[in-house]
C-alpha cells in the first residue's frame, strides 16, 4: 500500500484534530515508552504528529474534483405586457372581487354600484368623470 501525501493544510487539520482527542484522553495508537513520551514532553502536538507519520491513524481524505460537465445557462425570457393589458386584467380581478363580496353578503347594493365600471387612468392625469 502506498503512503498517501497530504498538502499541509490536510497535515494542520488531521494533527489537530488528533491532538485534540489525545488532550482529552483518548488512547494512544503507538506504542510510546515513558522516556519517549518525556522527549516529547507529552505534548499532544508531536505525539498526533508521530502517530502521523507512523501511518497508524485511520484516516481518509476526500478531495473533491471539479466535474467535467458543460452546462448551458438559459435565461428565462420576460413575456412583454402593456400597460393597457395590464390595467383590464387588474380591471375583471377587481371586478371578481366586488362580485363574490356580493354573493357573499359583504358588500351592500349601493357600495357595488360604486365599484363598477370605473375609469382607469394610467397617465396619471384627470380623468373626464373628475372634470
Amino acid at each position: 500500500m502506498s503512503k498517501v501525501e497530504f498538502t499541509r493544510y490536510e497535515n494542520a487539520r488531521i494533527i489537530g484534530a488528533r491532538a485534540l482527542q489525545i488532550a482529552m484522553d483518548a488512547p494512544l495508537l503507538l506504542k510510546i515508552s515513558d522516556e519517549e513520551l518525556k522527549a516529547l514532553k507529552f505534548d499532544s502536538i508531536r505525539i498526533a504528529e508521530k502517530e502521523l507519520e507512523s501511518g497508524v491513524l485511520p484516516i481518509s481524505i476526500h478531495r473533491p474534483m471539479p466535474q467535467k460537465k458543460k452546462t448551458k445557462l438559459v435565461a428565462g425570457k420576460e413575456e412583454s405586457v402593456s400597460d393597457e393589458e395590464l390595467a383590464a386584467k387588474e380591471h375583471e380581478v377587481e371586478k371578481e372581487l366586488v362580485e363574490d363580496a356580493a354573493e357573499l353578503g359583504l358588500v351592500e347594493g349601493d357600495e357595488l354600484e360604486d365599484f363598477q365600471d370605473e375609469p382607469v387612468n394610467l397617465a396619471g392625469g384627470s380623468t373626464p368623470a373628475e372634470e
